[in-house]
């Protein structure tokens, strides 16, 4: 068939053409964002003069008649017609008669398609910053609950010093703030009104672009058409800011997985995010944990690909930007998901913490210990540091920890160990001294609880007053 701009065109479009360059297999999604988008353009030609009211009136109520009825189910899309944007106004002039073909007056699809992208990915920012608000208040929940809870700090995945559980996890949910810093900063680049832009030179018709921003809801309008419709930046920072808020995910999942091992024991999680095994039937399955620290990998994917097709684009437009839409689309949905199951992961696990008398026997925990009581003694940090190191050495080779070694043991490595040594070895004592703003003591760890908590409010209490 021919293309319904015809004119042109002697030919019909190749079928295999067709198919190859329709999108309204996946930017039928746009369908909501679209019409919004068509009502205030609508309106603001009416204010232009350019429509009549009775036109524009009945334009509008066609436009909301399309999208019940898409919403309904009842809407069919046709492939041929290429994309989101002709489906609607195909059925919008069945609906309303010839004058539907007055509402494409004074813009593109160029920067049509690239309002209907800031409308779906400011709705989909938001999605997100309230699911990593989830998420935190999972965290922080879990670290309340456990703020007298010892574990293992690891570096290099050796066991290094005793931590609290809740400083630990509090470290998730440092990452997790940043995340959300990210996302609302790129909202201030996707919040731009690109409408008026047109193909790439700017509109004919004096339409008011402020006034189709303020009926949208946008605080501010684009500066340059051509860069209007040819910018994907927005797309490509929040698919950026995506794969680093995946990256951290994917990262506590690791976590999750190994400590949800037998080797491990740290943490049972809820029968409700793992899965069993069609063979082994003692096996509990972390599936959960795994599946988003593999989706991880599917966004910087997406991030990579914008990335390939924006290097090389002449300005403006190019049909290239047609392929952003399925990597952002694909990106919203992983993040959501992977935020919404985390947040109920977290959520009903249960942690189950070494006993002090484990800490103490396995891994040397506070070997560091040892060495800054030496240092308290007089001893330079390198020279106890060795000395430590030498009882380190002992006690492998006795199959003792240090908190069982006698102090003649310790006398016969280094006479600077007196009777007092013994207090420093205990790993809950060991946590308080780490005292230091940002440290592991609990009253640190407490602050930091009440600083979050504090910031959770604030974010609630500003969600209140803009909704």
């Amino acid at each position: 068939m021919k293309k319904p701009w015809g004119g042109r065109f002697k030919q019909s479009t190749d079928a295999l053409m067709e198919k190859f360059s329709s999108s309204v297999a996946f930017d039928r999604r746009l369908y909501a964002c679209d019409i919004e988008g068509s009502v205030a353009h609508c309106k603001t030609l009416a204010k232009a003069g350019i429509l009549t009211r009775a036109e524009a009136g009945k334009i509008v109520s066609g436009l909301r008649k399309v999208l019940a009825e898409i919403e309904s189910g009842k809407f069919e899309f046709d492939e041929s017609l290429e994309d989101v944007h002709m489906n609607v106004e195909r059925r919008l002039t069945q609906l309303v008669g010839p004058v539907g073909g007055k509402l494409h007056t004074g813009r593109s699809r160029n920067d049509q398609v690239c309002l209907d992208a800031r409308l779906y990915l400011r709705r989909e920012t938001a999605a997100v910053l309230e699911l990593i608000v989830r998420l935190g208040k999972s965290l922080l929940g879990q670290a309340r609950r456990n703020v007298d809870v010892v574990v293992p700090g690891y570096t290099h995945l050796q066991r290094a010093q005793p931590v609290r559980l809740a400083h630990h996890l509090l470290a998730h949910l440092e990452a997790l703030l940043r995340d959300r810093e990210r996302f609302a900063d790129a909202l201030k680049r996707i919040d731009v009104m690109p409408l008026g832009s047109a193909a790439l030179a700017g509109s004919n018709y004096p339409v008011d672009r402020r006034y189709t921003a303020k009926l949208l809801g946008f605080p501010e309008v684009s500066h340059n058409s051509i860069d209007a419709v040819g910018d994907r930046d927005f797309a490509v920072e929040f698919v950026s800011a995506a794969a680093i808020l995946m990256m951290h995910l994917s990262r506590f999942c690791e976590e999750i997985v190994l400590w949800s091992s037998a080797e491990f024991g740290f943490i049972e999680l809820s029968d409700a995010f793992t899965t069993g095994s069609s063979i082994m039937p003692q096996k509990k399955n972390p599936d959960a944990a795994e599946l988003v620290r593999g989706k991880s990998g599917r966004v910087y994917g997406h991030l990579m690909a914008l990335l390939a097709m924006m290097k090389s684009l002449p300005l403006a437009y190019n049909r290239d930007l047609q392929e952003d839409k399925e990597a952002v689309f694909d990106t919203a949905d992983t993040v959501k998901m992977s935020l919404a199951v985390m947040a109920g992961m977290v959520a009903t696990a249960r942690f189950k913490p070494p006993s002090p008398e484990r800490l103490e026997s396995e891994g040397f925990l506070t070997a560091t210990e040892a060495a800054d009581y030496l240092v308290l003694k007089g001893v330079p940090f390198r020279e106890a540091h060795e000395i430590v190191g030498q009882t380190v050495a002992y006690c492998l080779q006795k199959g003792k920890p240090l908190a069982r070694l006698s102090l003649a043991e310790f006398k016969a490595i280094s006479p600077r160990f007196e009777a007092d040594v013994f207090k420093c070895l205990s790993a809950e004592k060991s946590v308080d001294r780490k005292a230091v703003y940002g440290g592991t003591a609990r009253k640190r760890v407490l602050e930091q609880i009440a600083r979050l908590d504090k910031i959770f409010k604030s974010i609630e209490k500003r969600r209140g007053k803009s909704s």
